[in-house]
């Protein structure tokens, strides 16, 4: 994991220290006495992960009345994954790049998945009159690459470690690199996030926009990490009057610390999959979340309770017993 300085990791364990709950209300016993407050690590504003886990922290709420479940806004993947590793969030959602940069997979971690979700998706944004049409033009150019320790930051800065392209770099969360982007701030905005991302489909509304074709540096990097990247295609019908463009996904999991209780992981791995098509109704993203793909979690091993859940739930076309590896 990246170096953190003590100013941002002590925001980061004073913020999950002061947050409001969301309550919706009831069901059965607790399934981790003694445990009265459960953390979930986010993301930032105009981001998809701050969305989905606002909307997973309702789902379990109403399976848990006995803990009141909370969220943290973060600056996404590096920062929920300092949280966990830190004992300050119980869950946290990061992509799958992100956790292999770590000890996530390592034996002694104290980090596990309780499921993939779905996947996320590079957009390098510019405004339609922008002479910006391919990576290499970003040379030399104002480009927000994400938030400090984001996943947006960090799958760009592997980006430009594999292309060798050298952008002026600028450090924002979603909404205010969108809004950089507006005022003539910033030449270009990268973002890693499920479709659509609120803060680009909110400035697609007020100006022309244009995503990057991004198809040649999808090849290099899926060749250069072929367990994290994949080339993808942004349809056409994501954003208001932007084009289908080629790029690269990334799955994103559900992680969660190592020692929460076998009960409590399995209650939190139903909650999700049953619970998918609810937040799909206010997120399609997680019309992707499913039993089929929700143990392909790469490297990064599957907590026992969530384990168990996929055994006793598993789709009647898996014949193995137990499931299989990411």
């Amino acid at each position: 994991m990246r170096p953190t300085g003590p100013t941002r990791r002590a925001a980061l364990l004073g913020a999950a220290g002061a947050l409001t709950s969301v309550v919706v209300g009831g069901c059965t016993r607790s399934p981790a006495p003694g445990l009265s407050r459960i953390v979930i690590a986010t993301g930032p504003p105009g981001a998809v992960y701050r969305e989905i886990g606002g909307e997973l922290a309702r789902l379990l709420d109403e399976r848990m009345p006995d803990q009141e479940v909370v969220t943290v806004e973060t600056g996404a993947s590096h920062d929920n994954l300092i949280l966990l590793d830190a004992g300050e969030a119980h869950l946290g959602l990061s992509s799958l790049d992100s956790s292999l940069d770590t000890d996530v997979a390592a034996p002694g971690s104290m980090v596990s998945a309780v499921g993939r979700l779905y996947d996320s998706f590079v957009h390098l944004v510019v405004t339609q009159e922008s002479p910006v049409r391919r990576l290499a033009d970003l040379e030399g150019r104002r480009v927000s690459i994400g938030a400090v320790n984001s996943g947006t930051e960090f799958t760009v800065d592997e980006i430009i470690d594999v292309t060798g392209v050298r952008p002026e770099v600028v450090r924002l969360d979603q909404a205010d690199s969108a809004q950089a982007l507006d005022s003539g701030e910033i030449d270009a905005m990268f973002s890693l996030t499920g479709l659509p991302t609120p803060a680009i489909a909110e400035l697609a509304e007020l100006r022309a926009l244009r995503l990057v074709d991004l198809a040649e540096t999808a090849d290099q990097m899926a060749s250069v990490y072929p367990e994290a990247y994949f080339p993808a295609t942004i349809p056409a019908t994501t954003y208001t009057g932007i084009a289908a463009c080629p790029t690269m996904s990334i799955p994103n999991l559900l992680l969660c610390r190592n020692d929460l209780p076998d009960d409590l992981v399995y209650v939190v791995t139903d909650s999700v999959y049953t619970g998918a098509s609810r937040v799909a109704e206010q997120r399609p993203e997680a019309a992707q979340i499913n039993v089929r793909t929700g143990i392909s979690t790469g490297v990064v091993p599957l907590h026992p309770g969530a384990e168990s859940w996929y055994r006793d739930n598993k789709p009647a076309s898996q014949g193995s017993d137990t499931p299989p590896p990411g």
